[in-house]
Parts: C-alpha cells; structure tokens; sequence
C-alpha cells in the first residue's frame, strides 16, 4: 500500500458513496482524505473508513498526502475546485461536467498544462462492456461505415427522487448539461469528434416539485432550458441527432442507434456500464444480441479514475479532461446555436480513447491472483 495512489474526495453528496465503494480497499489507490462543507459528512466518513482524515477542503487541497483530488461537488464549484488543486500541484479527476461554463473549462486545462499535472473527467459509464462492445463493432465494420446515429434522453426530471435537485435546474444543470455527457462522450467514443452543431432548446415549466425527503412538496426555479435538441456534424461526417428532456414521461427510443450501410446497431442506457448491445445487419430477419467483446466488466463509478491513476507513457487515460472539454463545448454550443439561431462550429477536438479490453471485473478491481 506504500506505493498506492493518494485520493482526496472533496464533496460527500449522494455520489460519493459510489466511489468509496470503489475505491476504498484497492492495492492500486488509498483514500487518505475527505473534505465537505458540512463537517460532519467529513467526520461520519473518516470514521467509517480507516487511514482517513477529515479536512476542510482548504487543508485537502494543500494536504501533502493527497495525489489525486476527486471532485465530486455541485457543478458550480467544480472550477474552483480544480483550479485549487491544480495550484497546489495535485492531478484533479472530477464529476461531469467539466466546469458550469466553456470559459471555465478551457482555465482548467491551461493551468494543468502548464502545472505539468493531469485532469480527468467522468462519465466513466462509457468504459464499460455496453458502450465498449458498440464501439468494437463499429470499428470492425460490423455496420459498414456509419452514416448517422441518434441519442434519445427522456425523463420527468430528476425532483422525483432527489432531495436537493436545486442544481440541476440552475447554470450547469438542465438535461444536456447533466445527461448530455455520457450521451455525446458515448458518440465520440463511436463516431469521433464533433465539428459543428445546430440546436433548439426550451424551457417548458418555470418551476418543479420536488418529490421526496424533507423538503418533499417545495416548489423550485427552472433557470436552464429543460428540453433541447440538435444535431452533430461528426469530422468523419457522420449525422446524429440528439434529444435530451427532462420534460416527457417516458421513450421506447434506444439511447443510442448507429445506423450504416450494412446494418444498424443499438446501443445501451450510457448511464450504466452494461447493457444489450443489438445488431440488425442488412438482409437478416431480427435483431442479434452481441456478447461482450470490450470494457471494464462490471464496472463501477470510478473505475475511470482508476484508469486515469494507472495511466502511463504507453496509454493515455481515457477519462481525461480533452474529450471532457471538447464534450462541453459541444453541450455549450448546442445551447448558444438554439440562443441565436445558426450552425455553430467548434473550436475543439478530441481523440476517441483508446479501446478498453475486455477485462474482467477481478482485474481492474485489482483482486485478480498474482
């Protein structure tokens, strides 16, 4: 363990725990420090899991015994978050997105550049066997080659079983914003980068209800677009449409399709890291099931962090802050190209990460025999 990396977890919200139980016990990592607005989420966690201190987030940001800051706070503060992790030399792997804005987005990467330090990203969804086994079959040519694809995102909104769905109503908050990144990181991973967007959005209700806990019945502001649509111009041409709502009741539409000369592929929920992937080839009479061929089985929040500490010279992390960045300007000029009416291109690119093998959950959760 002397060798392990060092995580500090600031922010102690609902998805922490999800980490944790990542994280907490792998040989590869160690958890040395908790940080949270309210103390005493800090001391709850400390307590639950040994050789790990409670901190304000100011002392774990500077804390010589932190390598790496997970940033799992409200996107609002993911910026600030960052950059004070970048300037005490520290690698920071954060919560989607990016930063709440572009502008944001772009300061984190040139402090990291210039620190000499790495920032990485979820969604880490997208390296599991359902998007991984899509992204094989794409690449053997199991469609052809892929002439458009669509992404489907529909719910009533997340105040139904949040207590604190505050933020996903305010600035970095909305479906695109909140949703959009496991879709359009999904499509990068397919498709490739995006070149330029067209998009219409729109905000249906001016406030929700929350449904459930203490504050279960409160009514609260919409201040972001609740529905909004557009399409990808990927740089190898291909189309996607993509619908993200947090104003309909439910979709028969798979999340995702890829459609090609040859055959059309279904792609599963990029919110879970399994899932069916389905192939109708051109001439056949169903739809086939395809087996896993790639991903992380199994897989769990923060395996992408897991794969962003073990990352080296040979291989690039996959979760890392580039497809982050370019995934928000996307999401960013959706919106602006719905605000004023005309095709936005865009000014970044991204690479799509390398392929994940097929690797067994025993592997990467580091419990396989040496």
């Amino acid at each position: 363990m002397g060798d392990a990396h060092r995580i500090g977890v600031v922010g102690l919200g609902v998805i922490s725990r999800a980490y944790l139980d990542t994280l907490v016990g792998h040989p590869r990592v160690r958890v040395t420090a908790v940080a949270d607005l309210d103390a005493a989420r800090s001391a709850a966690v400390a307590a639950e899991v040994p050789g790990v201190e409670a901190l304000t987030v100011e002392e774990l940001l500077r804390s010589p015994d932190v390598d790496t800051v997970l940033n799992l706070t409200v996107p609002a503060a993911h910026a600030e978050i960052a950059l004070g992790a970048i300037g005490n030399r520290k690698n920071v792997y954060g919560e989607k997105p990016l930063t709440a804005g572009l502008a944001d987005a772009h300061a984190v990467i040139e402090a990291a550049t210039k620190a000499g330090v790495g920032v990485g990203c979820a969604p880490d969804t997208v390296l599991g066997t359902g998007v991984q086994t899509a992204r094989a079959a794409v690449a053997a040519g199991s469609i052809g080659w892929p002439q458009f694809a669509t992404a489907v995102m529909v719910t009533p909104g997340h105040e139904r079983w949040h207590p604190n769905p505050d933020f996903y109503y305010t600035a970095g908050g909305g479906p695109l914003l909140d949703m959009g990144p496991y879709y359009l990181a999904s499509l990068v991973h397919l498709l490739g980068p995006v070149r330029a967007v067209v998009g219409a959005a729109g905000r249906l209700r001016a406030e929700r209800v929350i449904g459930s806990g203490p504050r279960a019945g409160e009514r609260i502001p919409v201040e972001v677009d609740s529905h909004v649509s557009g399409v990808l111009e990927h740089v190898n041409g291909t189309l996607t449409t993509i619908t993200t709502s947090f104003d309909g009741v439910a979709t028969t539409a798979a999340p995702i399709e890829v459609h090609g000369e040859r055959g059309s592929l279904t792609v599963p929920d990029p919110n879970r890291f399994d899932g069916e992937v389905r192939l109708f080839e051109l001439g056949a009479a169903r739809w086939r099931a395809l087996p896993p061929s790639a991903g992380y089985v199994d897989g769990a929040r923060g395996v992408g962090l897991l794969d962003f500490v073990t990352a080296d010279e040979r291989r690039a992390p996959r979760a890392n802050g580039e497809l982050a960045l370019h995934v928000l300007e996307t999401m960013s000029a959706l919106l602006r190209s719905s605000a004023e009416g005309r095709r936005i291109e865009l000014s970044t690119s991204a690479k799509a990460p390398v392929l994940v093998p097929l690797t067994a959950a025993e592997v990467w959760r580091g419990r396989a025999a040496s």
